[in-house]
């Protein structure tokens, strides 16, 4: 497992607990992959956190894949909080950053749960177009697994401020 950098401001980290609040009740984040010719690839997705670890679908063919398939590395960032201050030439933000590996998830009763997982995160109550939507879909997309090695979290100093009020 590599070294992973301290944060250098320690005041803004969040704890685990406001991270994995901010993971579960997230949709979408920003996947960095490493590209063609060494070029960064990011790609904005989707996504479900569980037990340490991401899962995102995708079509069976593309940039992502092939990146994927050329390195496992990734870095994957959830953005919570978005606020422009123009007054203060600022943003209040709040997000987390993990680094990790990626893979294509090749067996099939892992495919077929983590695609179950994922859909229920975005349509909890509707298990017949779940289950039609499987059946249509499931043969023709891919499922990966980002495995998390380190994961830190960060708010701007304005929001630390505002907490210690």
């Amino acid at each position: 497992m590599a070294d992973y950098r301290s944060m250098r401001r320690r005041k803004q980290e969040l704890s685990q607990d406001e991270i994995l609040q901010i993971l579960e009740k997230g949709t979408s984040g920003v996947l960095a992959l490493i590209g063609d010719n060494g070029y960064p690839y990011a790609v904005p997705l989707s996504y479900v956190y569980s037990d340490n670890t991401f899962y995102f679908h995708s079509a069976k063919e593309g940039h992502k894949i092939d990146s994927i398939r050329n390195s496992c590395h990734a870095s994957f960032c959830v953005v919570d909080k978005d606020d422009v201050h123009p007054q203060e030439y600022t943003t209040y933000y709040r997000s987390v950053i993990s680094f990790g590996r990626i893979t294509i998830i090749e067996d099939y009763d892992e495919k077929y749960t983590s695609a179950r997982v994922f859909a229920k995160k975005y349509n909890k109550n509707d298990e017949k177009l779940l289950k039609k939507e499987m059946e249509k879909s499931f043969d023709h997309m891919l499922m990966l697994r980002f495995d998390i090695d380190h994961m830190t979290g960060k708010e701007a100093i304005e929001l630390v401020r505002e907490r210690k009020k």
